[in-house]
């Protein structure tokens, strides 16, 4: 899950790698909605909900794995 979600959130190697805007991935897309005079934070929000959505849809799937493995760290 950790993995997945650093993948996910990736920002400085898309950016250094690619260089066609059709390329980019979500977290670049992110970075466009701000500017230096105004940022619009309604559009920004809604984007970053709909960006963190599949990561809170696989943590329910794989939550009782996840806490299992926390709790499991504890047991000597």
């Amino acid at each position: 899950l950790f993995t997945f979600m650093a993948n996910w959130n990736d920002f400085i190697g898309p950016l250094i790698y690619l260089s066609d805007k059709d390329q980019f991935t979500l977290a670049i897309g992110l970075y466009g909605f701000l500017s230096r005079v105004r940022t619009e934070w309604g559009p920004l929000m809604a984007a970053s909900t709909i960006m963190i959505s599949p990561v809170i849809i696989l943590f329910f799937f794989t939550q009782r794995t996840f806490i299992q493995g926390i709790t499991m760290t504890g047991i000597k």
